[in-house]
């Protein structure tokens, strides 16, 4: 499990750090997740159990990742009810454009093995 982790975590770290010296728009823990994925593709054989365990263990863990999200929304309450409109349009607008998306994808995806 140590060494799972520390799979997760260096790769974790490999985006933080390509995305602060190549000064990309995307988060680094997204661009190691990329990073991983190319790795276990790379690798062609079948991920070791210890990587799919720990891996289960931090989602179902996930929850608690929420935490400080709430806290922030609670610290910016002022803000929120301030502004309550542009960013309900916004998340509202944000929903069904990557729902219509994902559909649009499913679409061609299914017309493509059908």
């Amino acid at each position: 499990m140590i060494g799972a982790l520390t799979t997760l975590l260096v790769c974790q770290l490999a985006g933080e750090i390509l995305v602060r010296t190549l000064h990309l728009p995307v988060p680094g823990p997204v661009l190691g997740m990329v990073l991983l994925f190319a790795a276990l593709v790379l690798r062609g054989r079948p991920v070791a159990p210890a990587l799919g365990t720990t891996a289960d263990a931090l989602l179902g863990n996930l929850g608690l990742l929420f935490v400080p999200a709430g806290v922030g929304v609670v610290l910016y309450l002022p803000l929120l009810a301030r502004d309550w409109a542009p960013i309900s349009l916004a998340v509202v607008a944000g929903t069904l454009l990557g729902i219509a998306a994902t559909g649009r994808l499913a679409q061609a995806l299914l017309r493509r093995l059908g």
